[in-house]
């Protein structure tokens, strides 16, 4: 059972004491992104839609260093500051996902991390 912390770049520092995924016995534990540009350290906060996007590409990042892409994603979870942004959540969400989406849930929440509005979170397989 070996165990590797998976790390890039091109994704966000972690904001606390976890790492960006972890990849075990074929599966990919990706940890919940928020909308921060990886390069400016930047929290974006424009429109729902380009935050969701930024976190989209940040995950894309990490499933990338792990030689994985959306397609080996099996479930997500979002979690969202407003369940009204749920309709904009999906459109952007769903180009990522184009067939075969994976298991998911989303839940509106107080408050995430740097006061986000958006956070996702993914688990994939080899």
């Amino acid at each position: 059972m070996a165990r590797k912390i998976i790390y890039t770049d091109d994704a966000p520092e972690p904001i606390g004491p976890y790492s960006q995924a972890v990849y075990i016995n074929g599966m990919l534990f990706v940890s919940g992104q928020i909308p921060i540009d990886p390069f400016s350290g930047t929290l974006i906060k424009d429109s729902i839609e380009t935050e969701t996007e930024q976190v989209m590409q940040n995950l894309l990042a990490i499933l990338e260093e792990a030689e994985m892409d959306f397609s080996n994603v099996v479930k997500c979870s979002i979690f969202l500051s407003d369940m009204r942004d749920f309709p904009k959540v999906n459109e952007v969400y769903g180009k990522y996902f184009k067939s075969n989406p994976p298991a998911r849930e989303t839940v509106e929440v107080s408050v995430l991390p740097k006061n986000a509005n958006i956070e996702i979170s993914c688990i994939a397989v080899r």
